[in-house]
């Protein structure tokens, strides 16, 4: 069953639609012709960590950053393959099921964090929103909104250590008021979702912007889990 409406939609990018329609299905991890997961590749990923983000919400990630999850996760974020959002979103539904319980409490809402709007623009759209949407189709309590933007002047995170992504992010969260998951219209819990988590540092940045806005966040969940000491398990 198709989730609750999302609110803000990412601009198609000619070259990255072109993209979906050409490409043959296969397997996220490998390339294989077995879709969307081979059972080779799909028995490396995982188990679900708990990474620790010191100062920042509980999160839960479906597996580490590496193997076939971290080559599906490449293919669909810098390779152009859009068709993919569906094979990592389910990936993620179990992690959200998880994290959110089961339906019957009210609308689960993810904010997905946000790209910086040149990476968006080369990549065809926001793939975390994308990603978000995917995932949302696949349970009727949950819906997709978009309060949060980068400023431009944010520099790509590759390379910086946890002291520099955190400054590189002090002040450059922007929310936006009229998207923000708010009681009525936008009642229920709020989860932030991202593709990949290494220092906490956007996570952190992100649930505060938030907090700031009226909004609690106190759950995150990711598709890899990148930090350098993963707690797995529950």
């Amino acid at each position: 069953m198709v989730g609750a409406t999302l609110v803000g939609v990412d601009a198609r990018g000619f070259g990255a639609a072109l993209v979906d329609l050409v490409l043959p299905g296969e397997c996220a991890g490998c390339g294989g012709a077995v879709r969307p997961w081979c059972p080779a590749c799909l028995a490396q990923v995982g188990p679900p960590t708990r990474p620790c983000v010191p100062g920042g919400p509980v999160v839960l990630a479906a597996g580490r950053y590496t193997g076939p999850l971290r080559a599906g996760l490449l293919r669909y974020k810098e390779r152009g393959r859009r068709d993919l959002a569906g094979a990592l979103a389910g990936l993620l539904a179990p992690v959200l099921d998880e994290v959110a319980g089961p339906p019957g409490e009210g609308t689960v809402w993810l904010v997905p964090a946000p790209s910086r709007p040149a990476a968006a623009r080369e990549r065809g759209g926001d793939h975390v929103a994308r990603l978000c949407r995917a995932l949302a189709a696949q349970r009727v309590d949950v819906g997709v909104t978009r309060p949060l933007r980068l400023a431009r002047r944010t520099r790509d995170s590759v390379g910086l250590d946890a002291a520099q992504r955190a400054a590189n992010l002090a002040g450059r969260v922007r929310v936006l008021s009229r998207d923000l998951p708010r009681a009525g219209r936008h009642e229920g819990r709020v989860l932030l979702v991202d593709d990949v988590v290494t220092t906490g540092a956007t996570l952190r940045a992100c649930r505060d912007a938030l907090g700031r806005a009226g909004v609690p966040v106190v759950s995150a969940i990711v598709l890899c889990d990148a930090t350098r000491e993963p707690r797995t398990g529950k």
